[in-house]
């Protein structure tokens, strides 16, 4: 069990107190109860040959004193040496019962690990010309796959890619998140403009959730933002379907959002009225970085209440690696985004948080 090195020290201090304890006290007050605690504290912190070291030491120390005091008799001494290996017997199975539970649950994080990457695989480093990176902060530790979503491919029309978000929690969620990604892959390569692709994201989770017998309410809906790169990479369109807008970052780390011209209601939603979906269309010049998110980032509040702005923030996060010579790279900067929403909440995620960065280098590579 992995612990914190000054933590393992715990039996020890709690040895030594009852040393000066005993020392400080007349002769006839024992500091055997407080021994007793040392064994315990080392069940967590101690490999099981560690907690019986810790057990041994107690009823050593604890001899001595009674012998010191001149106490150590059938009551004050016999009594206490057995209460003594009595605890260290069962701090050795405490010991041995929080190690079978973690690895345990580790064994369980290592599954939804391979889980997490079979549903929500990285993208490749790179598409073409273009650098990417992700990231995927879930809100529980032990929750690694939840309703968030990140896809991108090359296709005959150029570079596309949908961050997304699923309402819901749970196995629905999931279900929903595998529906929206296997949609993606196949509608992008055979849709030939952004508006073909989103309605056929449309269809593909209107079929889903009559195969599934109607989808709850609060899972039968995505909101989504949708983009395509150019093929010379010149411009993104982009259209959002009640999803965060992206910010867009530019050569001298100066922020944009990219916010859309109308409003359109999450994917998922047909059954209740057709919204048209604009596709607007942005300069996408060299060097600049598109940053996407879910609303895990802008939905982040500190504890006054504050909303996260990545617009904002992220300027003054790349002046500061600049001036530090730090790299700028898709993946340092979704790295300290992450470390920024962290430290902004004050601690863990308040919800899942899914993250894109595609980077337009300002010279092409050389060829390799």
């Amino acid at each position: 069990m992995r612990q914190p090195s000054r933590a393992q020290w715990i039996p020890g201090f709690v040895i030594v107190l009852a040393v000066v304890i005993d020392l400080v006290t007349p002769a006839d007050v024992t500091s055997a109860p407080l021994l007793t605690v040392a064994p315990v504290a080392a069940a967590p912190l101690l490999r099981p040959r560690g907690v019986v070291a810790v057990g041994l030491i107690s009823m050593a120390v604890h001899a001595v004193l009674a012998h010191v005091d001149g106490t150590f008799g059938w009551r004050a001494g016999v009594a206490n040496q057995l209460t003594l290996a009595a605890v260290t017997v069962l701090a050795v199975v405490i010991n041995r019962t929080l190690a079978r539970r973690d690895a345990s649950t580790r064994r369980a994080r290592q599954v939804a690990a391979v889980a997490q990457r079979a549903v929500l695989p990285p993208p490749p480093a790179r598409i073409g010309p273009l650098a990417v990176a992700a990231r995927y902060v879930p809100a529980e530790d032990e929750a690694m796959i939840g309703g968030d979503l990140y896809v991108a491919q090359a296709t005959p029309w150029g570079t596309r890619v949908m961050v997304g978000d699923v309402r819901g929690k749970g196995l629905g969620a999931v279900s929903a998140v595998c529906s929206d990604i296997g949609a993606f892959r196949y509608a992008a390569d055979e849709s030939e403009n952004l508006p073909a692709l989103v309605d056929a994201l449309e269809r593909a989770l209107s079929r889903e959730g009559d195969r599934r017998g109607g989808l709850e309410d609060v899972e039968g809906f995505t909101t989504a933002l949708v983009a395509e790169f150019a093929p010379d990479l010149s411009t993104v369109r982009i259209v959002n379907r009640g999803h965060p807008p992206p910010v867009l970052l530019d050569d001298r780390g100066r922020a944009t959002l990219l916010v859309p011209s109308a409003e359109a209601p999450p994917l998922g939603m047909g059954g209740l009225g057709a919204w048209p979906a604009p596709v607007d269309t942005f300069d996408f010049p060299p060097g600049a970085t598109l940053i996407c998110y879910t609303d895990g980032v802008s939905e982040s509040r500190d504890t006054a209440g504050v909303f996260y702005d990545a617009a904002e923030r992220l300027p003054l996060l790349m002046r500061r690696r600049r001036a530090l010579g730090d790299s700028t790279s898709p993946s340092q900067i979704l790295d300290a985004l992450v470390h920024d929403v962290r430290r902004h909440t004050g601690g863990r995620p308040q919800d899942d948080q899914a993250m894109l960065a595609l980077h337009r280098e300002t010279a092409p590579r050389p060829p390799s």
